[in-house]
Formats: structure tokens, sequence, C-alpha cells
């Protein structure tokens, strides 16, 4: 009874191990050696036999076989070997250096040493130091042609001062010619001109209330004239007689001598004159444009020629060409400028024996304007932006206020299209004509024959006598 009480013991702790182990996660077969309770025999292992109805058989040796359980088998995804990848050998590339922005050839902002006025650099230190000289230059009558001097301006103004009657404005800074002439009257456009390009003024003289106007203008320290005392030796306005010329028309200057006269005065020093464009490409939207006629009342042709073989437009005045006496060639531009201004008539501002009316012009806010280059014209319009909060230039002592608009000193003429874009002009010599309407200018492709159309005249130099000093000019009268 004792042994089968052992033995009953003996099952019952390997029954209560397999289920422990069949609860438990399988784990790799081993063998598992069980130690029976304790009891009051030897510690030994116990052979164990059966007592069956059955034969005897081979005794077996207790081992736990687990039972499989379904659980889920994770796929095994087998991880790719790595390839060994040859490492690319890095080249430090080079350093590159930003090339700098270009800086604008205008309208705003121009490259150092580059002139304002022409979009090329300045020929000396000695352009660059001084300003801007306006020197005011006879167009009529035709005995005053050729005139001098014209083809060394930077920029050429032209516009109607009475009756269809035409004078200039030669602006000069590049180059200082000697004979610059025959000098006349100033005239109500220079109040706008002369601080536009913020320039030195030279003139023979003007009615007085003009004069007034200009005497008492804020830049009125800047006027070079026979009119206020400047002299043959000291200023450089000298007087060359003719044979069949007027008084009037014998007045010529040095630009010279005017400089060392400002230089003196402690005013000549270089200022910039805002405005003008420049580049070498031309807009891309140009229409072909040989030959442009203006016409001021049958007093007056201008026209103008494309050159292909300079590049420039060449003048023609009354239908032959018009000549430079002092380096006898016909005048000529990189740049024709034609702008539409409003004219207003100023009776009051000419003496009473005046027959004419002085001219007054709005060179402010904006109007239509053409640009011809290379052969090629485009539309679009000027602008010269005003500012209401400046001091205004003082009105003239007779007559009714003239209502004007003032702009920062240097703000010159603008040229743009109707999105604001910048008109780009051919960097080189410009010429502006001031007309009333953009009509007035006609412009063709083909060329008319100027040979067809007047005789042309043998225009040589001005002859250069000793010069006669010039005297305070008298106040000129509406014909002068």
């Amino acid at each position: 009874m004792r042994r089968i009480a052992s033995l009953t013991a003996l099952l019952a702790s390997i029954i209560t191990a397999a289920l422990a182990l069949s609860a438990a996660p399988p784990t790799a077969l081993a063998q598992i050696d069980v130690t029976l309770p304790g009891t009051n025999t030897p510690d030994a292992r116990i052979d164990i036999e059966f007592v069956t109805n059955t034969p005897s058989g081979p005794t077996a040796t207790a081992s736990y076989t687990p039972t499989a359980t379904n659980t889920n088998t994770a796929t095994f995804t087998p991880t790719p070997t790595p390839t060994n990848t040859p490492t690319a050998t890095i080249t430090p590339s080079p350093t590159v250096t930003p090339s700098p922005t270009a800086t604008p050839n205008g309208p705003f902002v121009y490259p150092e040493g580059v002139s304002s006025l022409t979009g090329m650099p300045f020929p000396n230190d000695a352009a660059t130091a001084r300003r801007n000289l306006l020197v005011k230059v006879s167009n009529f009558p035709p005995e005053v042609r050729p005139q001098s001097g014209l083809n060394q301006a930077d920029v050429l103004w032209e516009y109607e001062v009475e009756g269809g009657v035409t004078r200039f404005a030669a602006i000069y800074r590049n180059n200082n010619p000697d004979h610059v002439g025959p000098v006349r009257s100033g005239r109500l456009m220079d109040l706008e001109l002369v601080p536009m390009y913020q320039s030195l003024f030279a003139y023979s003289g003007a009615s007085e209330p003009i004069q007034q106007m200009f005497l008492r203008a804020p830049w009125g320290l800047q006027i070079l004239s026979p009119s206020i005392g400047d002299n043959c030796e000291e200023a450089g306005f000298c007087r060359f007689p003719r044979e069949g010329i007027a008084f009037e028309h014998t007045l010529y200057l040095d630009t010279n001598v005017a400089w060392d006269r400002a230089t003196r005065r402690g005013i000549n020093e270089g200022r910039r004159a805002r405005g003008f464009a420049f580049s070498d490409i031309p807009d891309a939207n140009g229409a072909p444009a040989s030959d442009i006629s203006i016409d001021w009342y049958g007093r007056l042709n201008a026209r103008f020629q494309y050159d292909a073989a300079t590049e420039r437009y060449v003048r023609f005045t009354d239908g032959v060409p018009h000549m430079d006496a002092l380096d006898n060639t016909q005048l000529w531009a990189d740049n024709l400028v034609v702008i539409e201004v409003v004219h207003s008539e100023r009776p009051d501002l000419f003496e009473p024996e005046s027959r004419s009316a002085s001219q007054g012009f709005e060179l402010w806010d904006q109007g239509r304007a053409y640009l011809f280059r290379e052969g090629s014209y485009y539309q679009g319009f000027w602008r010269r932006p005003c500012d209401a909060n400046l001091v205004e230039t003082p009105t003239p002592v007779v007559g009714a206020p003239v209502e004007r608009c003032y702009s920062d000193e240097g703000t010159a003429l603008q040229l743009v299209y109707g999105n604001s874009t910048p008109m780009m002009m051919k960097p080189g010599r410009t010429w502006v004509v001031v007309v009333r309407f953009l009509g007035d200018a006609v412009i063709s492709e083909t060329y008319a024959d100027m040979s067809a159309t007047g005789t042309a005249v043998l225009l040589s130099a001005t002859p250069l006598p000793v010069p006669m000093s010039a005297t305070p000019a008298a106040s000129p009268t509406a014909g002068n």
C-alpha cells in the first residue's frame, strides 16, 4: 500500500507539471528532469513499474513533449544584405563670387563717372567736376545761321519763343567750346530748364519782368550775363561784329572763361540732372522712322533725317542742311525727342511796344512724347513730377501771377511708357523739340528729297576777328 501511495503521489506530480507546461509558451525542446516530492527513502531516482494486464514491454523514461498550440507564426522577411556601394569622392566646388548688380543708367541712378546728360562716361576730370552750363542761342532770323558750337552740346532744347520763331537752349558739360552763339535773351522756358539741370545760365538779357523773375529765383546766383555786368575778359561774353548782321546777333561765349567765372563765384560744382534712361539695346516696340518734319506756322521748318551710316539724325532747316560753323558739319543728334506741352501766351511780360507775346510752357506733370533712335520711333509720355510743398519761385513784378508747379532741383525730363517703364535712349547726344501738338511732327519711313526742296547754301565758319568787349546788354525787346 505504501508503494501504491507513493506511485499515486508521483502521478499527481507529473499531471500537475504537464498542465503547467501546456499553459506556458512553447520553448525549445529539452529533456525535463522531474524531482519527486520528498519521501522517507534516500534521495535516488525511483524506477516505476506499472502493474497491468498487458504483457510487459519496454520501461518508459518519463519525458514531456509539449502539445502544439495554434498561434500565428510571423512570416520571416529576410533583411537584404547591404551592398558595399563605393563612396563618392567629394570634390569641393570652386567658390563663386557673385557678380555685382549693374548700376542702372538712369533715370534716377547712374554709374559712377557717367554723365546723366548722355549716359556716357565723362571724358575727363574737368568735365566731371564742372557744372552744367545752359547757353541761349538764336535761331532767327536766318542770317544767324550757321550758329557756332551747337554740335558740342550734350543736350539741345528747341522751343517757340513767339510767332513761330524758335530758340535753342544748349546744355554743355562734356565739351568746352570756345565760341558758342550767337547768344540771345532768356525766356519763360528757362524758369523750368535751369532748375531741371541745376545749371549755370548764360544769356544776353531779358525783358524787365522776366529779368526780375530770373534774379529773384532761388537759382539767381547761377546767372552769367552781360545784363548783370559779366563781360568779355572776365566771363567770356564777347562781340564779333559782321557786316549785314544786327548788333544783337553778334554776342558769343567762350565756355572756358564762363566756367572760370563760376569757379571764382563759388558756384561751379558738378550736379546731376536725373531723368533720362540709357541703354545700348533699343526697346522692342519701335516702328520705322526715317524722316521727321516739324513746321511752325510756315515761319520755320525743321526736318531730321536718319543717317544709317553714322546712326545719327541730321538736321535741315527751311529745306537746307543746318550747319555748325565751328566744326563745319551738319547739326546732328543720337536721339530726337518730341514732346507735346501746353503753351500759354503772356503779353504782360513784354514791354508795351512789343508786338508779340512771350510764350509760357507748362513743363510739369506729364504729356505725350515721341522718342526717335536708330531709325525707329517709340510713343510714350514725358514726365516731370511736381511737389506742391516746395517754395515757389517769385512771381513777376507786373501782370498776372504765373501758375506753375515746382520740382526738386535736378529733376529733369523723364520719358516713360504708359506702365511707367522708362523709354530707353541711346547713349549720346539728345535734341528735344517742344511742340503744341504731337501731330505737328510728321513721321515718314521714306526720305524727303532735300536736294529738290531747296538749294544748299555754302556755309563757312563764322569769321573770328579780334573780339570787341561786351558791354552790359540793354533789356531786349520782343523782336530780339
